[in-house]
């Protein structure tokens, strides 16, 4: 159920990120579609130039939410011995989803991290069972559940 509850919370973090990439390409193509000629034609072509950059700097944005979407989409939740892509992993420093990297994310009054398979802690942590060690920036992580 937690697991779940998470997996939801990270997919409503990524539909945001799509939504608001979405929109501000919108406004930023309607902005370089209204930039008017003027008699100075360098402001008319700069204007276009900032409004068409900034529409690519959210296309990517929003290409960078799409993967993390299907990310999610590709999760076993099914628990398993080994710490993998959809794990809830327990340690003595804090609880870790291994998910997407959404960061932190409050459940019930408890704290989680949602973090990449690929992150750096993911990898770390990637392959172990429980009572195993794994070492993030010289910090060690004892993994007590595996869910």
């Amino acid at each position: 159920m937690t697991k779940q509850s998470l997996y939801n919370q990270c997919l409503a973090y990524v539909q945001q990120r799509i939504d608001t990439a979405t929109e501000a390409m919108r406004a930023a193509q309607e902005s370089a579609n209204s930039e008017s000629k003027s008699s100075a034609g360098d402001k008319y072509e700069t204007g276009r130039a900032m409004a068409q950059l900034e529409r690519d700097r959210h296309a990517q944005l929003l290409a960078d939410a799409q993967r993390m979407k299907q990310e999610l989409e590709h999760i076993d939740l099914a628990p398993a011995p080994l710490v993998r892509a959809g794990s809830l992993v327990r340690t003595g420093r804090g609880t870790f989803f291994i998910s997407i990297s959404a960061g932190r994310i409050s459940l019930n009054g408890t704290e989680y991290m949602a973090v990449s398979a690929a992150s750096p802690i993911g990898v770390a942590l990637r392959g172990k069972r429980v009572g195993d060690t794994a070492v993030f920036n010289t910090i060690r992580y004892v993994i007590e559940a595996i869910e």
